[in-house]
This record gives C-alpha cells, structure tokens and sequence, in this order.
C-alpha cells in the first residue's frame, strides 16, 4: 500500500480534521499483501498530496486481523482487494463493514480507483480518492450522528 491506501488515508485524515471529528474517527490505512512493508509513500502520492497541502508520514504495512475485527469500515480501492479481504477474512462475519471506496461517491461512473503505479495517473486517483473520502465521511455523519 504505496500509492492509493496511503492517498485515501491521507485524504480522509485531512477531512475528519476539516470536520473536527479527529477525536471521534480513527484513520489508518493498510496492504493485502507484504510487498513495501515498511516503506514511504509512493513518490508521486507524496507529491499530488503535497501540493494540495495534506500532510503524509506513513508507512506502508500489512493489513491483520486484529485491524479487521477492530475496525467499524474496511474500505477497498478494487475488486480484486475487495476479494482477498474477504477470502483472508473467512469465516468472520464482517456485519456489513467491507466496501468499495468508491461506492461512496455514487456521481461517479466507475467503482474501482485505479493503481497509478503503472500508468502515473496519480491526478486522477487523487480525483477519485478524494469524492470517494468525501462521501465515506458524509455516510459516517449521517450514520453515526456526528
């Protein structure tokens, strides 16, 4: 989780403290599998974030099943990470808490957000991430009356 997790976590990070509901929503983001354990954001993440002004220090790690069971949402950015979340999470019950980022942002068309790793599209998952971010956060007020 070098590019998309990191630039979704930040992005809503950014939100949740425009709100001022720090205090009330946790943000962390994380991989399906080991690959970047450890390491920095993706270079051209950092940079779409940093021009925007939100700041970002993580680092990439492996989503557990302690995050699974503690967590109240389990956002994907892809089909693909939707299904291995599910398979490594069998037999639990995720009660309704795994989704598609992007099925919070219903205006827009598709409901996947790309990986910019190989096309260096990091604008537009910058795009997609953030109306997916504003949409998570308008569910969650709503949902839980913040």
């Amino acid at each position: 989780n070098i590019c998309r997790s990191p630039m979704a976590e930040a992005v809503f990070q950014h939100l949740v403290d425009q709100a001022g509901l720090s205090d009330q929503i946790e943000v962390d983001s994380a991989g399906t599998n080991a690959v970047n354990r450890g390491g920095p954001a993706h270079p051209g993440t950092r940079d779409v974030l940093h021009r925007r002004g939100i700041a970002y220090e993580g680092r990439a790690r492996q989503v557990s099943l302690a995050d699974v069971d503690e967590a109240d949402y389990l956002i994907a950015m892809d089909y693909e990470n939707l299904d291995t979340l599910k398979r490594a999470t069998w037999p639990r019950d995720l009660n309704g808490k795994l989704h598609l980022l992007l099925d919070f942002a219903p205006e827009i068309s598709t409901h996947e957000v790309p990986d910019p790793i190989c096309d260096g599209k990091f604008e537009n998952v910058y795009s997609l991430v953030e109306a997916g971010c504003r949409g998570l956060l308008d569910h969650i007020r709503a949902e839980h009356n913040l």
